[in-house]
């Protein structure tokens, strides 16, 4: 797991500064990390230690928690979503994930009422620290609100060459962003970008791929149901699971009956 950083991401968080509002000034990133670091349970951190695999050859390799819930974490974050880029940047970039998804947090609920220069910012910000999102919550709860908001009326090629990428943080950013999408009841890149990734091999991108095209199968059921026809037979069996979760239990069964 790398916590590392660079000039070039700490010139562009003090650069992004210049644009906040200056009343958030006071709410520095230590008055953040102190009452998250009060609100500590070493139980709690050996559990969710374990439940994000932070073991030797897992996913989460490395990765140290306090042990705070997440319910707590939003409430801090709504108080501090003022905050400015660069004292954001030291939540997100530190070795503590509650940190860093309270820090993931505040951009979320900045965003929607940010103006459009800002909103800039901030989807440049998360490109910018995307090797400190780093796990499948800070993904899930970040990239539709920031990632697909900012595409929504965008060329959206970005997901496309990150849905190619080694990383594997990458890949579930490109499929979890296109929710943004399917809320608007536009499919045409969850279809495609699951194309894409019905090779791959890991199981989390299995999980975000059929949980997008069930997504999408809410909506509209058609989508979903085109996808299956022609490719329930590749699909790997997690990720057709999640697709067909919904669906009654005859149909379910003819699909996994021809699944992998």
């Amino acid at each position: 797991m790398t916590f590392g950083g660079g000039n070039q991401i700490h010139n562009f968080a003090m650069k992004t500064r210049k644009t906040e509002n200056t009343t958030a000034d006071r709410n520095l990133a230590g008055d953040v990390q102190n009452e998250l670091r009060a609100l500590a349970d070493p139980g709690q951190a050996r559990h969710q230690m374990r439940f994000f695999k932070t073991g030797p050859g897992e996913y989460g390799e490395g990765d140290r928690f306090l042990g705070i819930r997440v319910p707590k974490q939003r409430i801090i974050a709504r108080k501090y979503r003022l905050l400015p880029l660069d004292e954001v940047a030291v939540l997100v970039r530190s070795e503590y994930h509650e940190e860093r998804l309270t820090g993931l947090l505040i951009l979320t609920y900045r965003y929607p009422k940010a103006v459009v220069g800002e909103k800039k910012a901030i989807f440049e910000f998360y490109i910018a620290h995307i090797p400190w999102i780093n796990n499948w919550d800070l993904v899930d709860v970040t990239a539709p609100n920031i990632v697909g908001a900012w595409l929504e009326d965008r060329p959206r090629d970005l997901l496309y060459g990150w849905a190619g990428s080694e990383n594997l943080w990458e890949r579930r950013i490109a499929i979890l962003s296109t929710l943004h999408f399917i809320r608007k009841n536009d499919f045409w890149d969850t279809v495609r970008l699951a194309e894409i990734l019905l090779t791959d091999t890991h199981d989390l991108i299995h999980k975000a791929v059929g949980w997008m095209l069930r997504e999408a199968g809410k909506r509209n059921l058609d989508v979903l149901i085109s996808f299956l026809e022609e490719h329930s037979h590749r699909m790997p069996r997690t990720m057709l699971r999640y697709a067909i979760e919904r669906l009654p239990e005859p149909q379910r069964q003819a699909y996994l009956s021809r699944g992998k």
